[in-house]
């Protein structure tokens, strides 16, 4: 099942060859898990074209991983930080940040100069549950969704300072997400998926799950500790090439361009960059300072 959010918060079922949409009757995706992934349909049929997608699922938590890929953790060698990226960095991640497909990134030029793009995959949880093991882990996993880590890499640099990052893509809008939820009934082999990330249709990421250090089982596991909720959220890592450890500063995002972040079988997540002023209509304010 292709879950999505849509309007003004209707959760519904997408049949998406033909471009419709099931409406349920259930306030909320995340109400969907908790209640054991039942709804009953409310009969109507929309097209697809006549509604608007929204981010799938606005989560009780959402669980940060960083450095998962062997290729990003080595990229992330070749810049002078004063602390490695390992692959066992956990973090919380903002939820009031998360946006939805087609909806912009607003570039908070006063605090950054360094927007950039990660692809992930955020796994879904269906059940749930603490202090479990690997065995258990796929019981908890009730689908995956497309997921964009933006980040400001000045403020990593900073950060970084202090061996942890956050605030960094934490920022409101940093999180796309979408554009719909896929069940984990049809992934059967969630470590195969081919990821590829592309900046106005030129590809700037490109690799495969398969080249996770630590397994989607096992990151479910390791996180277990803090607790789940039904609805909650775990973030894979991205893959290699992003801008901030390519060393080249045209690279990172401006306002006007359009990412493409796509995973085999999840779909095409679509953001565009506006500035703060075509978001909001006057001028971006003074940075606080510390």
């Amino acid at each position: 099942m292709k879950l999505i959010t849509f309007d003004d918060g209707r959760v519904g079922r997408l049949e998406l060859e033909e471009r419709l949409v099931i409406p349920l009757e259930v306030p909320s995706t995340r109400a969907y898990f908790e209640h054991g992934g039942h709804a009953p349909e409310t009969g109507e049929r929309l097209s697809l074209d006549d509604v608007r997608l929204r981010a799938p699922i606005a989560p009780k938590k959402f669980f940060h991983t960083s450095g998962n890929f062997r290729e990003h953790e080595d990229e992330s060698k070749h810049v002078d930080w004063s602390h490695p990226m390992h692959k066992g960095i956990v973090f919380f991640q903002n939820v009031d940040a998360i946006v939805g497909p087609d909806e912009p990134v607003v570039y908070p030029e006063h605090l950054t100069g360094e927007l950039d793009y990660e692809l992930e995959i955020a796994v879904v949880i269906g059940k749930p549950g603490k202090f479990f093991g690997v065995d258990d882990a796929p019981g908890h996993i009730a689908g995956y969704v497309v997921y964009n880590d933006i980040t400001a890499r000045d403020i990593q640099r900073r950060e970084m300072e202090s061996g942890v990052f956050s605030f960094c893509k934490a920022i409101d809008t940093f999180n796309p997400l979408g554009p719909y939820i896929v069940t984990a009934d049809e992934i059967p082999d969630p470590q195969n998926l081919d990821m590829e990330l592309r900046v106005n249709g030129r590809i700037r990421q490109k690799s495969n799950t398969s080249r996770m250090s630590v397994s989607i089982p096992h990151l479910v596991a390791y996180h277990s500790p803090q607790g789940y909720s039904a609805g909650d959220l775990i973030s894979t890592g991205t893959i290699q090439g992003v801008a901030g450890f390519s060393g080249d500063p045209d690279l990172y995002l401006k306002p006007g361009d359009v990412i493409e972040a796509e995973v085999e079988r999840l779909g095409v997540l679509r953001t565009p960059v506006v500035s703060w002023e075509q978001a909001y209509g006057t001028p971006a304010p003074e940075k606080v300072d510390w």
